[in-house]
């Protein structure tokens, strides 16, 4: 199978690539230098170049609270980049694999949201998504992949903040009151080729297994692992952390779709934790 993998840079794309040709699969790896998904004759030619079976599109603006800044720059990327790339999918008739996010939804509440669920997002961010997903859920042959508290290898992410704070800081202070489970971008590869592999199509949503946490309780567990001690943790509420874009309080996602269409789910976050910190060196 040829897959093409956009945002290859990036923290998810990486791991794809990796798991693809780990599984004997041909990978064609993309970034804005290869392909700039905004400009729709260059989606256009490298896609058709490329003649993929599925495209596994990760790249996206990803910068949330910049975002409200600079909106129409953030839906060039999130909404109009993947309208040119669901329309080439469908030129070729090759699966389109969409990754999304909880931020589709308005966080309120604490029922678990089902891939199904109306979608109001509260921020720039989340609503270009959405129109995204829009664009995605048109085409038969696409798959919308929704994910939350993303951590990889390749790229910055939530752990190597923390463990950057830890070396200057004695005292932190991190969010108790929004509510959701981290996704490791190594086991989420493995499901997303998992995907690619089948024709069980629809919305999804993929985040580690072991239960919902705050971004406090990440953090406890996170200097726990990394055997950093002599912290001070301090929970807070997202009043007393004010950022530009609203974040949502619930982001806990049902993820028993994955099991009813015979996908496996990803495993625990702490183990997830554990074999991220050895694979960044930090255990």
């Amino acid at each position: 199978m040829k897959v093409l993998v956009t945002g290859v840079k990036g923290q998810l794309g990486y791991d794809v690539v990796n798991e693809l040709e780990k599984r004997g699969h041909t990978a064609v790896g993309v970034d804005v230098e290869e392909m700039d998904i905004t400009d729709s004759a260059a989606v256009d030619s490298v896609i058709r170049q490329a003649d993929p079976d599925a495209v596994i599109h990760c790249a996206a603006w990803t910068a949330v609270d910049l975002a409200e800044s600079n909106v129409e720059k953030c839906r060039l990327v999130n909404a109009v980049g993947t309208e040119n790339i669901t329309a080439v999918c469908k030129a070729l008739d090759c699966k389109l694999i969409y990754i999304s996010t909880d931020y589709v939804f308005d966080g309120e509440g604490t029922r678990p949201w089902e891939p199904d669920d109306e979608r109001h997002p509260l921020n720039v961010y989340g609503q270009t998504k959405y129109e995204g997903e829009l664009a995605v859920e048109k085409y038969e042959k696409s798959y919308i992949v929704r994910i939350a508290w993303v951590f990889g290898k390749n790229g910055k992410n939530f752990i190597k903040t923390v463990l950057n704070l830890a070396k200057t800081h004695d005292t932190l202070n991190f969010i108790n009151d929004q509510i959701g489970t981290p996704t490791y971008t190594y086991d989420l590869a493995r499901l997303l080729v998992d995907m690619a592999e089948t024709d069980k199509y629809g919305k999804y949503h993929a985040t580690n297994e072991g239960g919902y946490i705050s971004w406090y309780d990440f953090v406890v567990e996170i200097l726990k692992q990394a055997k950093i001690e002599g912290k001070t943790v301090n929970p807070v509420t997202s009043e007393q952390f004010k950022t530009d874009a609203k974040r949502p309080h619930n982001s806990r996602m049902s993820k028993q779709k994955l099991v009813d269409n015979g996908f496996e789910p990803l495993p625990d976050w702490k183990d997830a934790v554990h074999r991220y910190l050895i694979e960044i060196e930090e255990i």
